[in-house]
Protein backbone atom coordinates (compact mmCIF):
# COMPACT_ATOMS: atom_id res chain seq x y z
CA UNK A 1 0.00 0.00 0.00
CA UNK A 2 0.64 3.45 -0.78
CA UNK A 3 7.06 8.64 2.26
CA UNK A 4 5.15 11.35 2.69
CA UNK A 5 4.96 15.06 1.64
CA UNK A 6 2.88 18.45 2.90
CA UNK A 7 3.34 16.80 6.27
CA UNK A 8 2.38 19.32 8.90
CA UNK A 9 3.59 19.75 12.31
CA UNK A 10 0.68 18.50 14.76
CA UNK A 11 1.24 19.40 18.74
CA UNK A 12 2.86 16.82 20.13
CA UNK A 13 0.30 15.89 22.91
CA UNK A 14 -2.03 14.91 19.94
CA UNK A 15 1.17 13.06 18.19
CA UNK A 16 1.41 10.94 21.60
CA UNK A 17 -1.96 9.96 21.43
CA UNK A 18 -1.62 9.01 17.89
CA UNK A 19 0.72 7.10 18.35
CA UNK A 20 -0.31 4.78 21.44
CA UNK A 21 -3.94 4.65 19.78
CA UNK A 22 -2.45 3.25 16.68
CA UNK A 23 0.00 0.82 18.52
CA UNK A 24 -2.64 -0.52 20.81
CA UNK A 25 -5.12 -1.13 18.00
CA UNK A 26 -2.52 -3.04 16.53
CA UNK A 27 -1.43 -5.45 19.38
CA UNK A 28 -5.33 -5.42 19.90
CA UNK A 29 -6.24 -7.13 15.98
CA UNK A 30 -3.70 -9.85 16.66
CA UNK A 31 -4.98 -10.58 19.97
CA UNK A 32 -7.15 -13.60 18.63
CA UNK A 33 -4.39 -15.44 16.89
CA UNK A 34 -2.40 -18.30 18.66
CA UNK A 35 1.36 -18.58 17.82
CA UNK A 36 0.91 -20.27 15.39
CA UNK A 37 -1.68 -18.57 13.45
CA UNK A 38 0.03 -15.34 13.31
CA UNK A 39 3.57 -17.46 11.76
CA UNK A 40 1.64 -18.95 8.99
CA UNK A 41 1.98 -17.37 5.19
CA UNK A 42 -0.29 -18.43 2.60
CA UNK A 43 1.39 -16.70 -0.47
CA UNK A 44 4.08 -14.02 -1.28
CA UNK A 45 1.50 -11.31 -1.06
CA UNK A 46 0.37 -11.46 2.64
CA UNK A 47 3.15 -11.92 5.27
CA UNK A 48 2.61 -13.64 8.64
CA UNK A 49 0.53 -11.26 11.50
CA UNK A 50 3.31 -11.92 13.48
CA UNK A 51 5.31 -10.38 10.59
CA UNK A 52 3.51 -7.02 10.24
CA UNK A 53 3.86 -6.98 14.72
CA UNK A 54 7.68 -7.32 14.02
CA UNK A 55 8.03 -4.80 10.68
CA UNK A 56 5.59 -1.63 12.65
CA UNK A 57 8.46 -1.77 15.19
CA UNK A 58 11.52 -2.22 13.24
CA UNK A 59 9.91 0.90 11.53
CA UNK A 60 10.03 2.86 14.62
CA UNK A 61 13.66 1.45 15.65
CA UNK A 62 15.14 2.35 12.31
CA UNK A 63 13.53 5.52 11.55
CA UNK A 64 12.92 6.62 14.98
CA UNK A 65 15.13 5.31 17.78
CA UNK A 66 18.22 4.16 15.88
CA UNK A 67 18.35 8.16 14.12
CA UNK A 68 16.78 10.10 16.12
CA UNK A 69 18.21 9.11 20.39
CA UNK A 70 21.54 9.32 20.96
CA UNK A 71 22.63 6.38 22.78
CA UNK A 72 20.17 3.72 21.72
CA UNK A 73 21.07 0.14 20.54
CA UNK A 74 18.77 -2.03 18.59
CA UNK A 75 16.93 -4.52 20.70
CA UNK A 76 18.62 -7.55 18.73
CA UNK A 77 20.79 -6.92 15.73
CA UNK A 78 19.86 -9.67 14.13
CA UNK A 79 15.99 -8.81 13.65
CA UNK A 80 16.58 -6.28 11.19
CA UNK A 81 17.21 -8.87 8.66
CA UNK A 82 14.35 -10.80 9.47
CA UNK A 83 11.21 -7.40 9.32
CA UNK A 84 12.75 -5.23 6.82
CA UNK A 85 10.62 -5.39 3.85
CA UNK A 86 11.82 -3.44 0.85
CA UNK A 87 13.83 -1.05 1.68
CA UNK A 88 16.79 -1.47 -0.03
CA UNK A 89 19.21 1.22 1.32
CA UNK A 90 18.54 -0.67 4.82
CA UNK A 91 20.55 -3.55 3.38
CA UNK A 92 19.97 -7.01 2.78
CA UNK A 93 16.47 -9.06 4.52
CA UNK A 94 14.70 -12.08 4.45
CA UNK A 95 12.65 -12.92 1.36
CA UNK A 96 8.99 -11.95 0.98
CA UNK A 97 8.14 -15.53 0.75
CA UNK A 98 10.46 -17.40 3.46
CA UNK A 99 8.48 -14.47 6.16
CA UNK A 100 6.21 -17.83 7.18
CA UNK A 101 9.03 -20.04 8.00
CA UNK A 102 10.07 -17.32 11.16
CA UNK A 103 8.99 -19.94 13.90
CA UNK A 104 10.90 -17.56 15.61
CA UNK A 105 10.91 -14.62 17.60
CA UNK A 106 7.40 -15.78 19.01
CA UNK A 107 4.62 -13.35 19.36
CA UNK A 108 5.16 -12.63 22.72
CA UNK A 109 9.31 -12.13 22.47
CA UNK A 110 8.07 -9.97 19.46
CA UNK A 111 5.24 -8.07 21.98
CA UNK A 112 8.10 -8.02 24.52
CA UNK A 113 10.27 -5.87 21.59
CA UNK A 114 7.67 -3.84 20.98
CA UNK A 115 7.10 -2.49 24.57
CA UNK A 116 10.90 -1.97 24.65
CA UNK A 117 10.00 0.59 21.94
CA UNK A 118 7.00 1.78 22.87
CA UNK A 119 9.08 3.45 26.31
CA UNK A 120 12.14 4.47 24.49
CA UNK A 121 10.47 6.45 22.01
CA UNK A 122 8.24 8.07 24.69
CA UNK A 123 10.56 11.12 25.08
CA UNK A 124 10.66 11.46 21.04
CA UNK A 125 7.06 12.52 21.07
CA UNK A 126 6.85 15.52 22.40
CA UNK A 127 9.47 16.75 20.07
CA UNK A 128 8.03 18.95 17.68
CA UNK A 129 10.80 18.35 14.82
CA UNK A 130 9.70 14.68 14.61
CA UNK A 131 6.06 15.15 14.37
CA UNK A 132 6.12 14.76 10.90
CA UNK A 133 8.30 11.28 10.97
CA UNK A 134 5.71 9.95 13.88
CA UNK A 135 2.89 11.02 11.93
CA UNK A 136 4.24 9.01 9.00
CA UNK A 137 4.91 6.10 10.84
CA UNK A 138 1.25 6.13 12.16
CA UNK A 139 0.25 5.74 9.18
CA UNK A 140 2.00 2.92 8.24
CA UNK A 141 1.42 1.35 11.04
CA UNK A 142 -2.31 1.70 9.87
CA UNK A 143 -1.68 0.19 6.61
CA UNK A 144 -0.55 -2.36 8.02
CA UNK A 145 -3.17 -3.04 10.56
CA UNK A 146 -5.32 -3.39 7.35
CA UNK A 147 -3.07 -6.21 6.23
CA UNK A 148 -3.03 -8.16 8.86
CA UNK A 149 -6.57 -8.27 9.14
CA UNK A 150 -6.78 -9.61 4.89
CA UNK A 151 -3.60 -11.56 5.47
CA UNK A 152 -4.64 -13.43 7.89
CA UNK A 153 -8.15 -13.84 6.25
CA UNK A 154 -6.72 -15.84 3.00
CA UNK A 155 -4.08 -18.02 5.66
CA UNK A 156 -7.59 -19.39 7.46
CA UNK A 157 -9.33 -19.52 4.45
CA UNK A 158 -6.88 -22.17 3.59
CA UNK A 159 -7.81 -24.40 6.48
CA UNK A 160 -10.89 -26.66 5.34
CA UNK A 161 -12.88 -26.47 8.42
CA UNK A 162 -12.78 -22.41 8.01
CA UNK A 163 -11.87 -21.31 11.47
CA UNK A 164 -13.06 -17.97 12.90
CA UNK A 165 -10.68 -15.42 13.79
CA UNK A 166 -13.77 -13.89 15.82
CA UNK A 167 -16.54 -15.84 15.86
CA UNK A 168 -19.23 -13.07 16.33
CA UNK A 169 -22.46 -12.11 14.44
CA UNK A 170 -22.15 -9.48 12.17
CA UNK A 171 -25.71 -7.29 11.45
CA UNK A 172 -27.02 -7.73 8.04
CA UNK A 173 -26.21 -5.26 5.38
CA UNK A 174 -28.14 -2.42 4.39
CA UNK A 175 -30.85 -3.42 1.45
CA UNK A 176 -29.57 -0.84 -1.03
CA UNK A 177 -32.20 1.52 -3.37
CA UNK A 178 -32.07 1.89 -7.20
CA UNK A 179 -28.84 3.43 -8.17
CA UNK A 180 -28.23 6.72 -8.32
CA UNK A 181 -25.63 9.56 -9.81
CA UNK A 182 -23.03 11.74 -8.93
CA UNK A 183 -23.46 13.86 -11.42
CA UNK A 184 -20.28 16.38 -12.83
CA UNK A 185 -20.02 18.73 -15.31
CA UNK A 186 -16.66 18.18 -16.02
CA UNK A 187 -13.94 20.75 -16.65
CA UNK A 188 -10.85 21.58 -15.12
CA UNK A 189 -10.31 19.50 -11.69
CA UNK A 190 -7.53 20.19 -8.97
CA UNK A 191 -6.46 16.63 -7.78
CA UNK A 192 -3.80 15.99 -5.06
CA UNK A 193 -3.35 16.95 -1.87
CA UNK A 194 -3.41 20.55 -1.06
CA UNK A 195 0.07 21.63 0.86
CA UNK A 196 -0.42 22.43 4.29
CA UNK A 197 -3.48 20.60 4.90
CA UNK A 198 -2.71 17.99 7.07
CA UNK A 199 -0.34 14.87 6.26
CA UNK A 200 -0.22 12.94 3.00
CA UNK A 201 1.55 10.89 1.34
CA UNK A 202 3.47 11.41 -1.39
CA UNK A 203 2.13 9.90 -4.52
CA UNK A 204 -0.64 11.76 -3.49
CA UNK A 205 0.66 15.01 -4.99
CA UNK A 206 1.74 17.52 -5.92
CA UNK A 207 -1.48 19.00 -6.77
CA UNK A 208 -1.91 19.54 -10.39
CA UNK A 209 -4.72 19.84 -12.92
CA UNK A 210 -6.90 17.51 -14.84
CA UNK A 211 -9.66 18.25 -17.52
CA UNK A 212 -12.24 16.23 -16.89
CA UNK A 213 -15.08 15.50 -19.38
CA UNK A 214 -18.47 15.43 -18.17
CA UNK A 215 -19.40 11.87 -16.27
CA UNK A 216 -21.61 10.43 -13.46
CA UNK A 217 -20.57 8.23 -10.52
CA UNK A 218 -23.05 5.66 -8.77
CA UNK A 219 -23.96 6.63 -5.20
CA UNK A 220 -22.99 3.16 -4.13
CA UNK A 221 -20.93 -0.15 -4.96
CA UNK A 222 -22.22 -3.17 -6.61
CA UNK A 223 -23.63 -6.07 -4.56
CA UNK A 224 -23.34 -9.52 -4.07
CA UNK A 225 -26.29 -9.86 -5.62
CA UNK A 226 -25.64 -7.96 -9.00
CA UNK A 227 -22.33 -9.80 -8.65
CA UNK A 228 -24.07 -13.07 -8.49
CA UNK A 229 -26.17 -12.12 -11.96
CA UNK A 230 -23.36 -11.67 -13.51
CA UNK A 231 -22.67 -14.55 -13.14
CA UNK A 232 -26.01 -16.45 -13.85
CA UNK A 233 -25.72 -14.62 -17.26
CA UNK A 234 -22.60 -16.36 -17.81
CA UNK A 235 -20.19 -13.07 -17.16
CA UNK A 236 -17.23 -15.40 -16.15
CA UNK A 237 -17.72 -17.16 -20.13
CA UNK A 238 -18.13 -14.74 -22.63
CA UNK A 239 -14.85 -13.49 -23.69
CA UNK A 240 -16.12 -9.83 -25.38
CA UNK A 241 -16.64 -8.67 -21.61
CA UNK A 242 -12.83 -9.19 -20.69
CA UNK A 243 -9.66 -7.11 -21.48
CA UNK A 244 -7.39 -9.75 -23.11
CA UNK A 245 -5.31 -10.04 -20.17
CA UNK A 246 -8.27 -10.63 -18.14
CA UNK A 247 -9.28 -13.12 -19.91
CA UNK A 248 -6.08 -15.38 -20.31
CA UNK A 249 -5.99 -14.87 -16.08
CA UNK A 250 -9.79 -16.56 -15.86
CA UNK A 251 -9.32 -18.96 -17.92
CA UNK A 252 -5.77 -19.93 -16.59
CA UNK A 253 -6.53 -19.71 -12.98
CA UNK A 254 -10.23 -21.47 -13.71
CA UNK A 255 -12.21 -17.95 -12.16
CA UNK A 256 -15.42 -18.03 -11.60
CA UNK A 257 -16.82 -16.20 -8.74
CA UNK A 258 -14.92 -13.62 -6.30
CA UNK A 259 -12.61 -14.79 -4.31
CA UNK A 260 -14.02 -16.97 -0.50
CA UNK A 261 -17.58 -17.52 -2.44
CA UNK A 262 -18.86 -21.04 -2.27
CA UNK A 263 -22.36 -22.26 -2.96
CA UNK A 264 -24.30 -19.43 -0.90
CA UNK A 265 -21.71 -18.70 1.63
CA UNK A 266 -18.64 -16.69 1.49
CA UNK A 267 -15.84 -16.82 4.20
CA UNK A 268 -15.53 -14.16 6.65
CA UNK A 269 -13.33 -13.36 9.69
CA UNK A 270 -16.21 -14.79 11.39
CA UNK A 271 -15.67 -17.97 9.62
CA UNK A 272 -18.27 -19.19 6.62
CA UNK A 273 -21.31 -17.09 6.36
CA UNK A 274 -24.45 -16.88 4.65
CA UNK A 275 -23.81 -14.39 1.69
CA UNK A 276 -25.84 -11.22 1.71
CA UNK A 277 -26.88 -10.28 -1.19
CA UNK A 278 -27.58 -6.39 -0.46
CA UNK A 279 -23.80 -6.51 0.90
CA UNK A 280 -21.25 -4.87 -1.34
CA UNK A 281 -19.32 -7.66 -3.79
CA UNK A 282 -15.71 -7.92 -2.52
CA UNK A 283 -12.33 -9.82 -3.31
CA UNK A 284 -12.79 -9.05 -6.50
CA UNK A 285 -9.70 -8.34 -9.21
CA UNK A 286 -9.27 -5.21 -11.55
CA UNK A 287 -10.24 -7.90 -14.29
CA UNK A 288 -13.63 -8.71 -13.01
CA UNK A 289 -14.78 -5.51 -12.17
CA UNK A 290 -14.35 -4.15 -16.24
CA UNK A 291 -15.53 -6.88 -17.26
CA UNK A 292 -18.55 -6.20 -14.50
CA UNK A 293 -18.59 -2.82 -15.24
CA UNK A 294 -18.64 -3.63 -19.40
CA UNK A 295 -21.57 -6.28 -19.10
CA UNK A 296 -23.73 -3.84 -16.88
CA UNK A 297 -23.28 -1.17 -19.75
CA UNK A 298 -20.83 1.42 -17.62
CA UNK A 299 -17.41 1.98 -16.55
CA UNK A 300 -15.09 1.87 -13.99
CA UNK A 301 -14.41 5.62 -13.02
CA UNK A 302 -11.09 7.64 -13.63
CA UNK A 303 -9.35 7.97 -10.16
CA UNK A 304 -9.46 12.12 -10.70
CA UNK A 305 -13.25 11.56 -11.49
CA UNK A 306 -13.28 9.83 -8.61
CA UNK A 307 -11.27 12.51 -6.20
CA UNK A 308 -13.58 15.25 -7.70
CA UNK A 309 -16.37 13.46 -6.38
CA UNK A 310 -15.02 12.76 -2.76
CA UNK A 311 -13.73 16.12 -2.79
CA UNK A 312 -16.95 16.95 -1.72
CA UNK A 313 -17.83 13.72 0.62
CA UNK A 314 -16.75 13.25 4.29
CA UNK A 315 -13.53 10.94 4.62
CA UNK A 316 -14.25 10.14 7.91
CA UNK A 317 -17.63 8.71 7.44
CA UNK A 318 -19.02 4.60 6.01
CA UNK A 319 -17.53 1.25 7.11
CA UNK A 320 -14.62 1.30 8.57
CA UNK A 321 -12.35 0.10 11.03
CA UNK A 322 -12.89 1.51 14.75
CA UNK A 323 -11.86 -1.21 16.87
CA UNK A 324 -10.74 -5.32 17.17
CA UNK A 325 -13.69 -6.07 15.55
CA UNK A 326 -14.59 -8.45 12.42
CA UNK A 327 -14.18 -6.26 9.25
CA UNK A 328 -17.28 -6.64 6.90
CA UNK A 329 -19.37 -4.53 4.20
CA UNK A 330 -22.06 -3.44 5.27
CA UNK A 331 -23.43 -0.94 2.18
CA UNK A 332 -24.83 2.21 2.05
CA UNK A 333 -24.26 5.90 0.08
CA UNK A 334 -20.95 6.57 1.97
CA UNK A 335 -18.22 7.31 -1.10
CA UNK A 336 -15.96 5.87 1.52
CA UNK A 337 -15.40 2.31 3.36
CA UNK A 338 -16.63 -0.84 2.64
CA UNK A 339 -14.22 -1.79 0.19
CA UNK A 340 -11.38 -0.36 -1.58
CA UNK A 341 -13.31 0.54 -5.01
CA UNK A 342 -11.27 -0.14 -8.87
CA UNK A 343 -10.23 2.83 -11.10
CA UNK A 344 -9.57 2.21 -14.56
CA UNK A 345 -6.39 4.40 -14.12
CA UNK A 346 -2.50 3.56 -13.88
CA UNK A 347 -0.93 4.38 -11.00
CA UNK A 348 1.65 6.56 -12.46
CA UNK A 349 3.53 9.57 -10.82
CA UNK A 350 1.41 12.93 -11.25
CA UNK A 351 3.60 15.49 -12.85
CA UNK A 352 6.44 17.11 -10.71
CA UNK A 353 6.18 14.38 -8.51
CA UNK A 354 9.88 13.47 -7.22
CA UNK A 355 10.56 10.52 -4.39
CA UNK A 356 11.94 11.89 -1.00
CA UNK A 357 15.71 11.09 -1.05
CA UNK A 358 16.81 8.04 1.55
CA UNK A 359 15.23 4.81 2.54
CA UNK A 360 11.79 6.64 3.20
CA UNK A 361 11.55 7.56 -0.54
CA UNK A 362 11.24 4.06 -1.29
CA UNK A 363 8.00 3.97 0.08
CA UNK A 364 5.83 4.59 -3.23
CA UNK A 365 8.10 5.89 -6.22
CA UNK A 366 9.45 2.28 -7.07
CA UNK A 367 5.69 0.43 -7.12
CA UNK A 368 4.89 3.23 -10.08
CA UNK A 369 4.88 0.22 -13.05
CA UNK A 370 1.92 -2.31 -13.66
CA UNK A 371 -0.44 -1.34 -11.20
CA UNK A 372 -4.07 0.35 -10.97
CA UNK A 373 -5.60 2.86 -8.59
CA UNK A 374 -7.87 1.36 -5.78
CA UNK A 375 -9.61 5.13 -3.92
CA UNK A 376 -12.05 5.16 -0.77
CA UNK A 377 -11.06 2.68 2.03
CA UNK A 378 -12.28 -0.16 3.45
CA UNK A 379 -14.20 -1.87 6.07
CA UNK A 380 -10.73 -2.82 7.21
CA UNK A 381 -9.25 0.74 6.49
CA UNK A 382 -8.23 2.28 10.15
CA UNK A 383 -11.29 5.40 10.35
CA UNK A 384 -8.78 8.80 9.65
CA UNK A 385 -6.39 7.02 7.64
CA UNK A 386 -7.85 7.94 4.14
CA UNK A 387 -8.82 11.29 2.34
CA UNK A 388 -9.85 11.96 -1.05
CA UNK A 389 -6.89 11.90 -2.15
CA UNK A 390 -5.96 9.03 -0.97
CA UNK A 391 -4.33 6.57 -3.41
CA UNK A 392 -3.89 2.55 -2.80
CA UNK A 393 -2.76 0.42 -5.71
CA UNK A 394 -2.83 -3.05 -7.02
CA UNK A 395 -1.84 -5.35 -9.70
CA UNK A 396 -4.78 -5.87 -11.60
CA UNK A 397 -4.93 -10.05 -10.67
CA UNK A 398 -5.21 -9.44 -7.03
CA UNK A 399 -7.93 -10.09 -5.02
CA UNK A 400 -7.43 -10.88 -1.30
CA UNK A 401 -7.60 -7.64 -0.14
CA UNK A 402 -10.80 -6.10 0.26
CA UNK A 403 -11.63 -4.51 -3.19
CA UNK A 404 -14.87 -3.83 -4.72
CA UNK A 405 -16.25 -1.45 -7.65
CA UNK A 406 -18.50 1.99 -8.10
CA UNK A 407 -19.79 2.19 -11.57
CA UNK A 408 -19.33 5.30 -13.82
CA UNK A 409 -20.81 6.61 -17.21
CA UNK A 410 -20.38 8.88 -19.66
CA UNK A 411 -22.67 12.07 -19.88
Amino acid sequence: MSGASGLAVTPSPAIAAEYQRTRALTEALAAPLSDADATIQSMDDASPAKWHLAHTTWFWETFLLRDHLPGYRLYREDWPYLFNSYYEAEGARLARGRRGMLSRPSVGEILAWRAVVDEAISPLLARGDLAPLITLGCAHEQQHQELLLTDIKHALFQNPAGPPMWDLQTPAATRPGAVAWHRHPGGIALIGAEDGAGFAFDNEGPRHRVLLEPFALADRLVTNGEWQDFIDDGGYRTAALWLSDGWAWVNAEGVSAPLYWRDEKHFTHSGWRDRDPHAPVTHISSFEADAFATWAGARLPTEFEWEAIAQGHDALAGNQLDAAAPPLPKGGTDLFGDCWQFTRSAYLPYPRFRAAPGAVGEYNGKFMSGQVVLRGGSCATPRGHVRASYRNFFYPHQRWQFTGLRLAKDI
